[in-house]
């Protein structure tokens, strides 16, 4: 940890739980924008991105990736408008020790930033319900920019070192998320991948995933992850 410069957390089941104000909110803006929710009761979003979750829901009613890519600027503004139009309906909340770990990692100078399969224009909406400000992750790459998770860190490590100034190596960034797929997309950048179990996936999938680190929640990330400071 001494040399981690950027830690990259998700955000549905790793800083807060949504309690389904994500899954209505992509209902009503899929019927606004698309005309079809398209099954999506039976949907299972857990490591997607937006955008890839729109192409399997509507590839067969023949939108393409490029198609529905095309489309997300006035899905983004459509689902936004809905996510801020019910989540005082939902009971956001923080996942257990997220609020404190970010104050701390804030406290000890490091950058932090959301990779998130959300769009862009719902994430801080979520956030600030859970009772987090955006602003504390300057850096952010979003389910609106790629189909392909694996691509996010990267568009996030090159915003890290804009912010920076400076040159900032994969191994000195901490990927944090609670599906195989987040683990994935850290070790797609050669990053540091750290998964709590307060989110959409069992323990042995997350084992399987094979983790640098595998938490039961973010309580547990400052033993495990943060050097002790000295007296």
């Amino acid at each position: 940890m001494a040399d981690i410069e950027l830690i990259l957390f998700d955000i549905d089941g790793t800083l807060l739980w949504p309690k389904g104000v994500g899954r209505e909110s992509t209902r009503r803006a899929m019927l606004e924008i698309f005309g079809t929710d398209a099954g999506l009761d039976g949907h299972t979003f857990g490591g997607k991105t937006d955008w890839f979750t729109l192409h399997e829901l509507l590839s067969e009613r023949g939108y393409t990736e490029d198609r529905i890519g095309q489309m997300m600027p006035v899905y983004e503004q459509a689902i936004a408008r809905h996510l801020t139009a019910i989540i005082g309906d939902f009971s956001v909340q923080p996942c257990p020790g997220a609020l404190s770990l970010v104050a701390e990692l804030r406290r000890r100078g490091l950058l932090l930033g959301v990779l998130t399969g959300n769009v862009s224009t719902t994430a801080p909406v979520k956030l600030r319900a859970a009772g987090f400000d955006p602003a504390w992750f300057p850096v952010g790459a979003y389910g609106s920019e790629a189909a392909d998770r694996n691509l996010l860190p990267f568009l996030a490590l090159e915003r890290a070192r804009r912010q920076l100034r400076r040159s900032v190596m994969p191994e000195q960034v901490i990927v944090v998320g609670d599906t195989p797929a987040d683990v994935a997309c850290a070790r797609a950048l050669g990053a540091v991948a750290v998964a709590v179990l307060t989110g959409f996936s069992t323990r042995e999938a997350l084992v399987a995933a094979a983790p640098d680190h595998l938490l039961d929640d973010l309580t547990q990330f400052a033993e495990a992850l943060l050097p002790a400071e000295r007296e």
